[in-house]
């Protein structure tokens, strides 16, 4: 039966148009995500590890928590300007190295200070991978395949994530120092694999064409001042802040509700299953749809899937039920952010753009949690998800504001005569903001 599958013209053609057409070295980063999420142990279960394992109180693992978040949010922007100055490969390598060298330190080291010390380097050079990923996504893949590229590296997030929450837990009853060191030791894979065979992609300037003349300067400030960005980066925080809640506000309301352990991870688990099992065809469905349409919609699922959830009550299948319709928003929103945001920017300045672009994540992991938290305390399950709802309508109101203002409501993914993805176009654009590129 699987021979006569992979032989049939319909499966192969898809197959082909979904996969075919990317650079080889692409397919070689895409390995290295999927190995570098295979072994993504820590971060997954360093709150258990602190409470369970080392007897720390949940308010101590909160702070290292948001000391992890912290270092996030540096890296963000520091990895962005040093992918642009010393190039992508050194920058991704070099961060990884770091991870890989800290995680297994984390792994050793006692006392408070220290662990959160550690923990902090931790979040720094981890987050410091992005930038670096995301520019080399953008430089090796042209612009009409972007949305797919970003889709299929973000399948690969999600299949290790997965797979590695699953086996973590088998591996901790040996002890929490295996997690560390094979965490450990995929991150220096993932360094070895993109340091033999991904070469680097940061565009050089011709002789005929000193960088100095064809290019204008573009520095961090620059980046901060571009409005129609920067407006982007906004509206990303907003739904960055609701997804926040699915790793923490969310546990806490079941838990409260009577919903058990077990049935929170099947729930909870419900939204990796979604995305490796829709990601692909939902990919190919966006193909030729208005970019601003799927965004309006990515928000409106995302804000009123977790909305469902005040109607859940103690029902495990609603909220499994608010899950699914908030898992399809983040897989619509985030392949098509990514594919913008890479058109948005400079070719020279990939590296700053999409740092300042991930440091509206780092920021949701740092607020996001406490905002939920305190709301969820003194307001209510009820407020707490309805405010989701609310959240979710201005960030795709904002979407259709942005679109008004810039002309982009028509523009479509994958459609290379109406995305403004040609090199002309795109630097057209990023010259007709406030402070332009």
């Amino acid at each position: 039966m699987l021979v006569s599958l992979v032989s049939n013209p319909r499966i192969r053609r898809v197959v082909r148009e979904t996969v075919g057409g990317l650079p080889r070295q692409f397919w070689w980063l895409w390995v290295s995500t999927l190995v570098n999420r295979l072994g993504s142990f820590v971060v997954t279960f360093l709150a258990l590890y602190l409470t369970a394992e080392r007897g720390y109180s949940p308010s101590y693992a909160g702070l290292v928590a948001s000391l992890f978040g912290l270092g996030s949010a540096i890296s963000a922007v520091g990895a962005g300007v040093l992918t642009d100055r010393i190039g992508r490969r050194p920058t991704l390598v070099a961060a990884q190295l770091g991870t890989a060298v800290s995680t297994a330190v984390l792994g050793f080291v006692d006392g408070q200070v220290a662990i959160a010390a550690v923990a902090f380097l931790v979040g720094l050079c981890n987050n410091a991978t992005r930038p670096p990923t995301s520019a080399i996504i953008a430089d090796l893949v042209p612009a009409e395949d972007r949305v797919r590229a970003y889709s299929l590296n973000y399948w690969a997030i999600n299949i290790g994530f997965g797979l590695s929450a699953a086996a973590a837990g088998l591996i901790a009853t040996h002890g929490y120092l295996t997690l560390f060191l094979l965490d450990a030791l995929t991150t220096l894979v993932c360094a070895v694999v993109i340091f033999v065979r991904i070469p680097e992609t940061k565009p050089q300037a011709s002789p005929e064409h000193p960088a100095d003349a064809a290019e204008p300067k573009t520095s961090l400030l620059t980046v901060l001042r571009d409005a129609p960005f920067m407006a982007l980066v906004g509206l990303t925080l907003m739904v960055a802040l609701l997804f926040q809640q699915g790793s923490t506000t969310l546990a806490v309301d079941m838990g409260a509700s009577g919903i058990t352990s077990t049935e929170y991870g099947l729930v909870i688990g419900l939204n990796g299953l979604l995305i490796v099992v829709l990601q692909i065809p939902l990919t190919r469905w966006m193909e030729g749809r208005s970019r601003t349409g799927l965004l309006i919609a990515s928000c409106l699922l995302t804000g009123w899937g977790f909305g469902l959830a005040a109607l859940a009550g103690s029902s495990a299948w609603l909220f499994a039920l608010s899950v699914g319709v908030w898992t399809v928003g983040e897989i619509l929103h985030t392949p098509v952010m990514m594919g913008l945001i890479a058109e948005l920017a400079p070719t020279h300045a990939r590296g700053r753009y999409q740092g300042v672009y991930s440091l509206s994540w780092s920021l949701a992991s740092l607020l996001g949690p406490a905002g939920g938290g305190l709301l969820l305390q003194y307001a209510g399950p009820a407020a707490l998800w309805l405010a989701c709802g609310a959240v979710g309508t201005v960030a795709a109101l904002g979407y259709v504001a942005l679109a008004r203002r810039t002309g982009a409501a028509g523009r479509r993914t994958g459609a290379v005569t109406e995305v403004a993805a040609p090199a002309a176009e795109a630097a057209a654009e990023v010259e007709k903001a406030p402070a332009g590129a």
